[in-house]
């Protein structure tokens, strides 16, 4: 049949956002843009109350040209129009398909050229099949669909043409706008009866898949309404009892804690088993208490929180370089763990042991490895510590049991990896309580610390990101087991000219600040640091170092307040009149070559030391007697040196009888203060053989070695620190084992400049360089 509506080759045209109008279907649509007000009042007055309605392809563009706009639109009749503020609320009735041909704008509206699309029928038995089938899914669908359009079902009662139910049906499902601009551009009849069952039967599906998970919440719904229902049952029986104490918030806040943080499955379910006990238990019992502080410390650590590492390498070596001076392996393997970190985006976090004398720097440095990494800083520290429990916690059964030292740290860290400071690993106690060192194995072995166990705790924990750092004094007193688990830094003590610096970049402007001054109050040059650390200090570190300019300071300002000085240069008579005396006889060694007094080295807890080894003979019967505080092998030390004399006593042009008429005393001054160590035996028969053969020893030599009964020298540890010893004191040469020539590498090179290192094999060796013939 000829569309009447053929003759109508243009109309204005209104563009609609996401709305789409079939044929002998009615909408309301309010228009408020103004071409389109203005298209909707030409229509009703020019065109017969006729427009064409397009959907825009981008709802958000304001102004659409003909690109934007979809091919295919409905030309509509105007059936009804109500005027409201700024906009016009239109009632618009389908007629026909029609397809854009062009877009123009005439007297300030958009005008549509189109020509009218008829719908074309296909088989006739194939239409009667589509709608028989249709018909069917309503009636399936009815029970299941909420969004079932109801007159859909009443049209399909009375007979309603097959074209009329494809448009309405597409009119009223709630498809997507793609989906109804396909249903408008499908022309064919039967092909658009197949699209309606395509989608009614998809949406039959999602409805089924809804009612399900309704079901399911329904259900859940239900369990949390039957678990309100007896908590307030439980509620009102407690109140009954007496019994009321206000722990449903605290329970709610932390089963929200649970819900809204991704702890750890284990742990949530460790939390809430222990809540329905603490829930269940009256007030009065004396175990709520434990079980609340337990959920607590739980719910406190940190299970998943992690901090970001500072990935710059450069950024992090000026962080290194500005808080400390020297110590450049230290510096060295941080830089190397952050670079492998980088690469790899995952590492274990190393254990470094750092060794080294009081006051070189071992705490701080472990702070700015902090700092330069990113992270969070903790510290504990083991000094005397003798119960095993301070390490794995207390098992809760005992009264105020609390975890141990590491958990507590983490808490404090509130992340898993902070830098984690283990303070003088090597003064740990074992004692009936259980041994400690035995359970720092677990902690420091990257092996086993990603499931350390605390008694207190009972769940495992994660140690394995966090990044130990430990300190000692002295190496040989952490046991074997726990230091083959350590990666050993060792920092031995400063010299003369890296105290200096240290004074002048880090001390004194550190005391500067925390005394109120001005660098320009207080002028302070490099003479007068060397001349506090000669005379006011003898140390491996600056600890003395930073009290003695602390005081400075404090009298400095003292001074400008008191007698309204504005600066102060300080000089020596100034130190003395505020220092006192010198505290320290700088060069502490022997002015002038001696008989049976020898210049020993020592390597002590705080760094090394020199020693004066004295020897007399005496009218007896061949005794050999031992003063100083000597410990076991140093009397060992004693011994072997005067055997070792007594064989090659000819060699020597000693008389063998001397021996037996002689009583032999061998004292180390500063007797209160205990000394032992493998490397005092040349030292010692130096002052034998020069002793007993009235031989004077040159001042201006120290020297260090085991010597055995044949006369050979052994090597020995601690080589630096004995090296800068010898340096403080004025000592012009060294007498060194052998053995110990590849460790003049470590020693600085102004100490190298300044004295001179004789290598020796046997003790004879060393008497020719150290006695004056």
């Amino acid at each position: 049949m000829e569309n009447p509506m053929e003759n109508y080759q243009s109309a204005p045209l209104v563009c609609t956002r996401g709305v789409i109008v079939f044929p002998n279907q009615e909408i309301i649509i309010d228009v408020g843009r103004e071409k389109s007000i203005r298209a909707v009042e030409d229509g009703r007055q020019l065109f017969e109350r006729r427009v064409v309605l397009v959907s825009q392809r981008d709802l958000t563009i304001e102004d659409p040209g003909m690109s934007d706009l979809y091919g295919v639109g409905t030309l509509c009749e105007i059936r009804h129009i109500r005027r409201l503020d700024g906009y016009l609320r239109v009632k618009f009735r389908g007629v026909c398909r029609c397809e854009l041909q062009s877009v123009s704008e005439e007297n300030g509206c958009q005008m549509a050229g189109f020509h009218v699309l008829n719908d074309i029928r296909q088989d006739e038995l194939e239409e009667v099949t589509l709608v028989r089938m249709i018909a069917r899914q309503f009636e399936e669908m009815e029970a299941v669909s909420s969004h079932l359009p109801k007159e859909a079902i009443a049209e399909l009662a009375n007979g309603v043409s097959a074209q009329q139910l494809s448009d309405q049906i597409a009119q009223m499902f709630p498809f997507s706008l793609e989906k109804r601009q396909e249903f408008l551009e499908t022309l064919g009849i039967n092909d658009r009866l197949t699209l309606v069952l395509q989608e009614i039967q998809n949406e039959k599906q999602l409805s089924e898949i809804e009612n399900k998970i309704n079901e399911k919440v329904k259900e859940r719904i239900e369990e949390g309404q039957k678990e309100y229902y007896l908590r307030e049952k439980m509620r009102a029986i407690k109140e009954e009892l007496g019994d009321v104490v206000d722990t449903e918030k605290d329970v709610e806040a932390i089963r929200r804690k649970l819900a809204e943080n991704p702890y750890p499955q284990n742990i949530k379910d460790k939390i809430n088993e222990e809540l329905s006990r603490y829930e269940m238990l009256p007030a009065a019992s004396g175990e709520t208490g434990v079980i609340k502080t337990y959920i607590d410390w739980l719910v406190a650590l940190p299970w998943w929180q992690e901090s970001e590492d500072n990935e710059d390498l450069s950024e992090a070596q000026r962080i290194l370089d500005e808080d400390h001076y020297g110590l450049e392996k230290v510096k060295e393997r941080i830089l190397e763990y952050l670079a492998v970190k980088q690469m790899t985006h995952s590492l274990k976090a190393p254990i470094l042991c750092l060794v080294g004398p009081p006051g070189v720097g071992k705490t701080s440095l472990a702070k700015s490895v902090a700092r330069a990494l990113g992270r969070r800083f903790v510290k504990i520290s083991l000094g005397g510590v003798k119960d095993e429990s301070e390490i794995r916690g207390h098992r809760r059964t005992y009264l105020g049991s609390m975890p141990g030292r590491f958990i507590q740290a983490m808490k404090k860290a509130q992340t898993m990896n902070p830098v984690f400071l283990i303070d003088e690993i090597d003064k740990m106690a074992s004692d009936y309580k259980g041994d400690p060192a035995s359970a720092m194995l677990e902690v420091l072995d990257p092996e086993q610390n990603s499931v350390f166990s605390d008694h207190y705790i009972e769940e495992p924990y994660d140690l394995s990101k966090v990044l130990f750092i430990a300190t000692a004094n002295y190496l040989e007193n952490i046991p074997a087991a726990l230091r083959d688990r350590l990666e050993i830094i060792e920092l031995s003590s400063y010299t003369e000219l890296e105290k200096v610096q240290i004074a002048k970049e880090h001390l004194l402007p550190k005391q500067l600040e925390e005394n109120g001054l001005k660098a320009s109050q207080l002028k302070m040059d490099e003479e007068m640091i060397l001349y506090m650390i000669r005379y006011y200090t003898r140390e491996s570190g600056v600890r003395q170092l930073e009290r003695t300019i602390a005081t400075i300071c404090r009298k400095s300002v003292l001074a400008i307040l008191k007698d309204h000085k504005k600066s102060i240069r300080l000089s020596k008579k100034l130190i003395r009149e505020w220092m006192g005396k010198e505290k320290v006889d700088y060069g502490k060694r022997e002015r002038k070559d001696q008989v049976g007094t020898v210049t020993g080295l020592a390597y002590t807890s705080f760094g090394g030391d020199v020693l004066q080894i004295e020897v007399n003979k005496f009218e007896g019967k061949g005794k050999l007697v031992l003063t100083g505080q000597l410990g076991d092998v140093m009397k060992e030390s004693a011994s072997i040196a005067l055997d070792y004399i007594r064989a090659n006593a000819g060699k020597f042009k000693i008389s063998s009888d001397i021996f037996e008429k002689t009583d032999i005393h061998i004292h180390v001054p500063e007797g209160a203060v205990p000394k032992d160590g493998p490397s005092a035996g040349v030292t010692m028969t130096t002052a034998l053989v020069s002793c007993l053969s009235d031989t004077p020893v040159r001042s201006d030599v120290a020297m260090t070695g085991e010597v055995t009964l044949r006369g050979n020298v052994l090597p020995i540890g601690g080589l630096k620190e004995k090296s800068l010893a010898a340096h403080r004191s004025g000592i012009s040469t060294v007498i060194i084992p052998k053995g110990n020539v590849k460790d003049l590498d470590d020693i600085p090179q102004t100490v190298k400049e300044a004295m001179k290192f004789v290598p020796v094999e046997r003790v004879t060796q060393v008497l020719d360089v150290a006695l004056v013939r």
